[in-house]
């Protein structure tokens, strides 16, 4: 039976120094942005905070997720190929229990990736470089127009993202939902031996206020990239964004951003999100 007040575990795999330097930037930690998104559609809802790059963290054993309804993963600056790290390592042994358990699993960005590497995909840097800020033409695939993660999804439509690295090698069980010309894989859902996990490269959890933020935060990593030719260009955008947030119906914001309501609306953003908890989070408690 479905439970009325069902447990989730957020998992959030920066490192104190990288949590840290995000609230600096005036940021909302990640795991808290999922804790937001899912009270906003869940007000019941409890959930659970794991830290797994923090050290002396003790990862839970395949008996302490049995109790969870699912597992959320938000993003984070980790690099999934970076084996020799032990929070790396221990994110895709926890990610492998909860497929064999059965636990199913929500998640953005660095979520994509272990979903793919944990049931044998492949992941690797993006020849095309960094994508960032919002990710153009995401185009729902065949299969997403009867897939429950995108029901009331627009068949095109542009999202928060900030990535290096991409689903290169789709897993055995794997179904690709999405794609745009920067990155072939934006969305899946994976099953793979006792459970399910949907996920995206873009970011459902973020708003317009946040990848303000983060683009403050990532300064100087973006304008090393060309992203930017000075601060004060940086600082321009940042302003114009947090403008259009404040002040969502501004004709002239939107059409100089190029934003639209895909990108606004609640509703409409965190689409997948919505559909997970309805479907598979709280139904499956």
């Amino acid at each position: 039976m479905p439970s009325n007040n069902p447990k989730f575990l957020i998992i959030d795999g920066y490192s104190k120094k990288s949590r840290d330097h995000l609230e600096l930037s005036g940021m909302t930690l990640a795991w808290k942005l999922y804790a937001n998104m899912l009270l906003q559609h869940l007000p019941s809802a409890r959930y659970d905070v794991l830290l797994p790059s923090d050290p002396n963290t003790s990862m839970p054993l395949e008996k302490d997720l049995e109790h969870y309804a699912g597992i959320i993963w938000t993003g984070c600056d980790l690099s999934i190929n970076d084996i020799h790290n032990p929070s790396v390592a221990n994110q895709i042994a926890l990610a492998k229990n909860a497929y064999e358990i059965g636990i199913n699993s929500f998640g953005s960005c660095w979520a994509i990736q272990i979903a793919v590497v944990a049931a044998g995909g492949e992941v690797k840097p993006n020849p095309k470089g960094r994508e960032m800020g919002i990710a153009r033409k995401i185009h729902l695939t065949d299969a997403a127009r009867n897939h429950p993660m995108f029901e009331g999804k627009p068949l095109v439509f542009d999202a928060f993202i900030s990535h290096d690295d991409m689903v290169t090698k789709l897993p055995p069980g794997a179904v690709l939902l999405a794609g745009n010309e920067f990155t072939h894989v934006q969305a899946m859902a994976i099953t793979h031996k006792n459970g399910t996990f949907w996920a995206t490269q873009y970011h459902t959890e973020y708003n317009l206020y946040e990848m303000a933020r983060l683009i403050i935060a990532r300064e100087e990593k973006l304008t090393n990239l060309g992203f930017f030719k000075s601060h004060n260009d940086l600082v321009s955008l940042v302003n114009h964004m947090q403008d259009l947030f404040n002040d969502p119906y501004r004709k002239d914001l939107r059409w100089q951003l190029a934003i639209d309501d895909d990108v606004l609306s609640d509703t409409i953003r965190q689409c997948e999100f919505i559909n997970w908890i309805n479907k598979i989070g709280a139904i499956g408690s």
